[in-house]
């Protein structure tokens, strides 16, 4: 299986909405991480190892093998914002499908391996490929946060929400200073008492902007063998933010009929 080896102007806010999570994959050639037998053996506390681990089996981790191709659409609103990108995955081979438009609003289609990303114009390589890496992370992330065993997670007990009343077990994920889009991202996973993440506050590694991004994981839906979080509502660097994930299908091992999300 291939890795999955971003204000003041439209331009500008489109910018800001592709980076939210892209840099967490930290390799120095930014992927899309496969499944692995094992956390990472640097991860210091059983506890931590042991709740990564739990939480990706929630989202579909064990099932994984089953799955032949994912396609979905990640959909941003900001102020003054209103981007939909769509995506066939095939984890298997590494292949991606890609629809949406270009940072002129024209149509723009392609589809590549990503194991051979260095043969595509320039256009997957720096817009459409970050892209991906993007909208995979808020589709997965917490199969991610498996996968990418030079994370370094922390078990901090139960803490209070970031949004509104309640409380619920903070699992912080923090990616090596070194590589990726924007190296040293951490992802704060507030997860309940059923292994579901509720809320997550995204902190960038670096200077470029968003800083900080909190919000809700809701809308939850099964696609399949995978659980997938369709909607998150909160803030980037205090401005209003919702990011949903539209038309979630999967296609399983002995089909060849796409599973729609319900």
């Amino acid at each position: 299986m291939t890795k999955l080896d971003r204000s003041k102007t439209i331009r500008f806010l489109v910018f800001v909405l592709l980076v939210i999570g892209a840099a967490s994959c930290s390799q120095k050639s930014p992927s899309v991480s496969e499944p692995v037998a094992k956390p990472s053996a640097s991860v210091p506390v059983k506890t931590a190892a042991a709740a990564r681990e739990q939480i990706a089996k929630t989202y579909g981790l064990d099932e994984f093998g089953q799955v032949e191709a994912i396609k979905y659409t990640w959909n941003a609103q900001f102020p003054g914002v209103n981007v939909s990108r769509s995506w066939v995955w095939e984890p298997k081979t590494g292949q991606v499908s890609y629809e949406g438009k270009d940072k002129d609003g024209k149509p723009v289609k392609a589809t590549y391996v990503r194991s051979q990303i260095n043969n595509q114009p320039e256009n997957v390589k720096n817009d459409i490929d970050p892209a991906f890496v993007n909208d995979n992370y808020w589709l997965l992330f917490p199969l991610h946060a498996y996968w990418d065993t030079s994370a370094e997670v922390q078990e901090k007990g139960t803490q209070p929400l970031p949004q509104g009343n309640g409380s619920a077990d903070l699992v912080s994920v923090k990616y090596p200073s070194d590589g990726g889009y924007t190296p040293g991202d951490t992802w704060d996973l507030y997860v309940g008492k059923d292994n579901r993440v509720e809320q997550f506050i995204y902190h960038r590694g670096g200077t470029k902007k968003p800083s900080v991004v909190i919000a809700t994981w809701e809308g939850y839906k099964k696609a399949g063998p995978l659980l997938i979080s369709t909607d998150h509502n909160g803030t980037a660097d205090g401005n209003t933010l919702r990011i949903f994930i539209s038309d979630v299908a999967v296609k399983v091992t002995g089909s060849k009929d796409w599973i729609n999300a319900q």
